[in-house]
């Protein structure tokens, strides 16, 4: 299993905001959500283009790939709508001493 890695201190990453940290090669997009924190791969299943380039919906806890419009739940990475079928991974966060931490959990 991977080592917890450093996103940013929750004072950086408000309600409404998306940052992207990573895990050897791979992109993690890391969302608040109302004060939760969620992280997903950084790629659209439907295509295979970052999710980070999109727009972050926080009110309806969606990010939409601006590639083709796929929507996916940050909170789960299921796909809300076409051409996206397959769920975005999600992985595992933490929070602990004002910092947000995840990890690559794949393995």
């Amino acid at each position: 299993m991977s080592d917890w890695i450093y996103v940013c201190a929750t004072s950086e990453l408000l309600p409404g905001e998306m940052t992207v940290v990573w895990a050897d090669d791979l992109p993690i997009l890391v969302v608040n959500y109302d004060g939760d924190y969620y992280a997903l791969e950084d790629r659209c299943s439907h295509e295979d283009y970052e999710l980070s380039s999109g727009v972050y919906d926080p009110e309806g806890a969606t990010v939409e790939c601006v590639l083709h419009g796929a929507k996916f739940d940050v909170r789960d990475g299921r796909p809300l709508c076409p051409p996206a079928y397959e769920p975005v991974r999600k992985f595992p966060v933490k929070v602990e001493n004002g910092a947000v931490w995840t990890r690559d959990d794949r393995r």
